[in-house]
């Protein structure tokens, strides 16, 4: 989607009352006039190496997040790959570092690359405040996720570009817990929003 027509279907959905309580009862909150603008930020996710950037040359992944959490609950991500390996799927995570060790991650979804290697999808979730908490000793911490990464969603799928190290093995980044090398990653472009 483009960003303006991401702010376009968003501004429908907040004037049509998308945001509003069920039929028959009072909204909690009016749509705001004159709200402020929706932030729209772009990021490009490059191969997270050379080997794989040699295999799938000029392949890229643009990534547009619309801030939207105060008028729809979540934010919308969209994102549009191009040039990358075909026919196959992919794993996308919010990381707090784009590289590894990776650090905390949340898995978002998946997206899968037609024969030509393009591929389209959109998130709706919570990308400008996403974290991770968890307990260190007896204290809470916060993690913020504000990188991100991309798997090859088979272990199989990265042995095409077998220059790559790591492509005989198995990594963890699919929710059958089975994934192939992280194939792009947001190590080149300024972090995603953050709270």
């Amino acid at each position: 989607m483009r960003p303006k027509l991401i702010v376009a279907t968003v501004a429908a959905a907040v004037a049509a009352g998308a945001v509003a309580a069920p039929a028959g009862a009072a909204p909690s909150e009016p749509a705001r006039a004159g709200a402020a603008p929706i932030s729209i930020t772009s990021h490009r996710l490059t191969p997270s190496s050379p080997a794989l950037a040699a295999c799938m040359p000029g392949g890229r992944i643009d990534v547009k997040v619309a801030e939207t959490v105060d008028e729809l609950g979540f934010d919308v991500m969209n994102i549009k790959a191009r040039k990358l390996a075909p026919n196959r799927s992919y794993t996308v995570f919010l990381l707090e570092q784009a590289a590894n060790p990776f650090g905390a991650a949340e898995y978002i979804g998946d997206f899968t690359t037609n024969r030509y290697g393009y591929a389209r999808n959109q998130f709706r979730l919570i990308v400008a405040e996403a974290f991770s908490s968890t307990l260190v000793g007896t204290e809470r911490v916060r993690t913020e996720l504000n990188q991100m990464g991309v798997w090859f969603a088979d272990p199989a799928d990265d042995d095409f570009c077998s220059a790559t190290p790591g492509t005989d093995g198995v990594t963890p980044f699919d929710g059958d817990d089975e994934a192939g090398v992280q194939a792009f990653n947001s190590a080149n472009t300024q972090p995603l929003p953050a709270p």
